[in-house]
């Protein structure tokens, strides 16, 4: 049986989009897999079973080149990845991404052995061995019911959405609260200005015009441009051209560079209702301008919060 559930937040690679993004494990009961499942699915991905050697059924080749988790659909494996290992069980040299699965200790036949699971639903995949082919080494023995072609899907075009907010760590840090949620990826970086290639130090020793931003990749058909304006504007005080709480100087200048007039339009729209809310005697400050060359930061400020572990500390205002 499977070990007890509990639903948290984990990262793993979704290849369609080829990002890490933020989704949560997916806990059931044992009812509710059996209603999901076939009989041979659940005994093999809950109940820990495995198939008879050579009687697995052939895997078709994935119209997009990946199989997925019959359980949670979480991308598992590549089939450019897939070799005859002559044991009657497909075979493949690596993971689609190591954050997708998930190694337990396996001493059940009285003797180790690596047990190979999902990393997003627990189930059962298979086993890995140390006696597979360059470059590698590696035999991920897996059962054929654990596994499902990924289906052609519509893929929607990304777009991307450029806020300045001061200190772009916390700017980031917010907009990631929405990876998984629409939000794609984020970055830091330096825009607005026509120096080219800033540093860090760059931009604050010298006047170049760029400001710190975030740059943020979403998809439209799972969150609006709307939305991520929504949350600009709780992030920082739109009254100030400054800077943002003790970040003072033009590089913490508060933005919103559009990419299309239709951005422009939603930007300028949100900004008067804003405005309107505020009254004339509180004028808004932050400038709404066209998407320049955005330069991302050094690597050491991408994500930065969650790379030292430390808790969100630049001001909102």
């Amino acid at each position: 049986m499977q070990e007890p559930c509990s639903e948290k937040t984990i990262s793993i690679y979704n290849a369609s989009t080829g990002q890490v993004e933020k989704v949560q494990t997916i806990c059931r009961t044992d009812a509710e897999w059996k209603k999901l499942l076939t009989p041979e699915q659940y005994r093999i991905t809950r109940l820990k079973g495995t198939e008879p050697p050579g009687t697995c059924p052939v895997l078709p080749e994935a119209k997009q080149g990946v199989y997925q988790c019959v359980g949670c659909g979480a991308d598992l494996f590549k089939y450019e990845k897939k070799f005859e290992s002559g044991t009657g069980w497909p075979s493949f040299r690596a993971p689609i991404s190591e954050l997708n699965v998930k190694y337990v200790p396996d001493d059940s036949l009285g003797r180790s052995r690596t047990e190979v699971v999902c990393a997003r639903c627990g189930a059962h995949l298979g086993h890995v061995f140390d006696d597979g082919p360059p470059p590698t080494g590696k035999r991920y023995c897996i059962n054929s019911a654990a596994l499902k072609p990924a289906a052609e899907e519509h893929r929607a075009e990304l777009e991307k959405a450029t806020f300045a907010a001061g200190c772009f760590w916390g700017a980031e840090a917010a907009f990631r609260e929405l990876l998984g949620k629409g939000v794609v990826s984020t970055r830091v970086g330096y825009t607005g200005g026509g120096f080219p290639n800033p540093t860090y130090e760059d931009i604050h020793s010298r006047e170049t015009g760029h400001v710190e931003a975030v740059e943020v990749t979403f998809d439209p058909e799972k969150i609006s441009y709307k939305k991520l304006l929504n949350l600009f504007w709780k992030i920082h005080n739109p009254l100030r051209d400054d800077g943002q709480g003790p970040d003072i100087g033009s590089s913490y200048r508060a933005a919103i560079f559009y990419h299309n007039d239709e951005q422009r339009s939603l930007a300028q729209k949100s900004k008067a209702a804003l405005q309107k809310k505020l009254g004339a005697e509180r004028k808004i400050a932050t400038m709404i301008l066209p998407a320049k060359v955005f330069y991302p930061a050094e690597e050491y400020h991408q994500q930065y919060y969650e790379k030292s572990g430390m808790p969100p500390a630049c001001p909102v205002y």
